[in-house]
């Protein structure tokens, strides 16, 4: 399934609804079609509400956090969604994409991580700062935390922070922990995976240089104002056979910035899962980022993206993550 997750106007404020792509492109509204195939079962109305929001909730946190029956539920909404069509009694179960409001898949994940996973990134970025590759870096997986309240999705307008003048993109890889642990070895690491998303770490070199020339970061070279940005949609993992075998394209203003692989990765998500979970709990809902894949970045061509320069990310199996530099 690809899950997303949309805001919709009520007289209260925006509500937040988790939502599934259809075969057709549109969204479904899981709740709403849920609770719309349990009445049509005979529950009564304010039961059928209650369970719907229960097994289908507006927060994607709860929903990973629901395991087996919530994606069970989600398939079945999905099937009488198709099977019965775009309303119920008047009610929206079924939203045209272009209609709605879209949030990060995972709006409020309880942690961002930011791994360094792929070996041909730092040969071509580290020898532009006069650098090797760390002997440490071969020994474990490393990365950086970022603000969970920075994140944007497919379709935003990104804009350049106060403090800078320009901005980079790094292309990555995302993970979501479905079942959280403590320990979890790495030969049953992806067993915990929820499923997968493309991220674009936006990235702001100036202040991310000083920030990380003290010792730590990066900071506010990476955590602003829909600065990592995930999406389009939250793949469940059962659709995606072998995460190390995707084919990736990075593309600015329609011009080819990289052609890759995912297979080009040194350190596997299923390493990175069993260091993280060493002897600290792993949450459902976290996000874990590859790290840039090799030509990922405008930094390893020596150019960087001014204001009005539209980024597209494309990932096989995952989809396209389209956003424009404001």
């Amino acid at each position: 399934m690809k899950f997303v997750s949309f805001s919709l106007p009520t007289p209260m404020g925006p509500q937040i609804r988790t939502g599934a792509l259809d075969a057709a492109g549109g969204i479904v509204d899981l709740a709403a079609a849920c609770r719309a195939s349990l009445l049509g079962e005979g529950l009564a109305p304010a039961a059928a509400v209650r369970l719907s929001e229960a097994l289908l909730p507006g927060d994607m946190v709860a929903l990973i956090e629901g395991g087996g029956r919530s994606l069970d539920a989600a398939r079945q909404a999905l099937q009488w969604a198709a099977d019965e069509g775009p309303d119920a009694d008047g009610v929206a179960v079924v939203y045209p994409a272009e209609t709605l409001h879209f949030l990060p898949p995972v709006p409020r994940p309880p942690l961002l991580r930011d791994f360094m996973g792929f070996e041909t990134h730092l040969r071509n970025i580290y020898p532009k700062l006069g650098r090797e590759i760390p002997s440490e870096w071969y020994n474990m997986p490393v990365y950086y935390k970022g603000n969970p309240g920075s994140l944007g999705t497919h379709g935003d307008d990104i804009p350049i922070p106060s403090y800078a003048t320009a901005l980079d993109i790094e292309f990555e890889l995302a993970m979501v922990i479905g079942r959280g642990g403590v320990n979890i070895p790495a030969e049953r690491a992806l067993d915990h995976v929820f499923g997968y998303m493309i991220y674009n770490d936006f990235s702001e070199r100036t202040i991310q240089a000083r920030e990380m020339s003290v010792g730590l970061g990066p900071a506010k070279g990476k955590d602003f104002v829909r600065g990592h940005v995930l999406g389009p949609y939250l793949v469940t993992a059962d659709e995606v056979p072998d995460i190390y075998n995707l084919h990736m394209v990075a593309r600015v203003n329609d011009e080819v910035w990289c052609e890759t692989n995912s297979g080009t990765i040194h350190w596997k998500f299923e390493e990175m899962i069993a260091h993280v979970s060493t002897d600290e709990l792993l949450r459902p809902g976290e996000i874990l980022g590859s790290g840039t894949v090799g030509g990922g970045s405008g930094a390893e061509r020596g150019t960087l993206l001014g204001r009005g320069d539209v980024v597209e990310l494309e990932v096989e199996r995952l989809g396209t993550l389209r956003n424009r530099v404001i």
